[in-house]
């Protein structure tokens, strides 16, 4: 039984890893949306084909944008953010 406790907590701490990783991406892209960088730069479509997908679905739901200013990125970062906190509680009570 510990051993599958242990193979829950592995799997968790990379799972919470890879949504700390995606934080990191949302702000990148946030912040190269200010400076209007090369479209057709390798990276610049990388990190748009991650982070648009993710923007698409959540402006289905709720409105985003106020005063020109687009708070997808703030709105993902902090669910993110709550689902790294819940899950790291799940995990430390296993």
């Amino acid at each position: 039984m510990d051993m599958i406790i242990e193979i829950i907590e592995g799997v968790g701490g990379i799972f919470v890893s890879l949504i700390s990783v995606y934080i990191w991406i949302l702000i990148i892209t946030a912040l190269l949306s200010f400076v209007n960088p090369d479209p057709y730069n390798p990276v610049v479509m990388f990190l748009h084909r991650i982070t648009n997908p993710v923007y698409v679905f959540l402006r289905k739901f709720i409105r985003t944008d106020f005063n020109n200013l687009d708070l997808a990125p703030l709105i993902l970062i902090i669910g993110l953010q709550v689902l790294i906190v819940v899950l790291s509680s799940l995990l430390r009570s296993l």
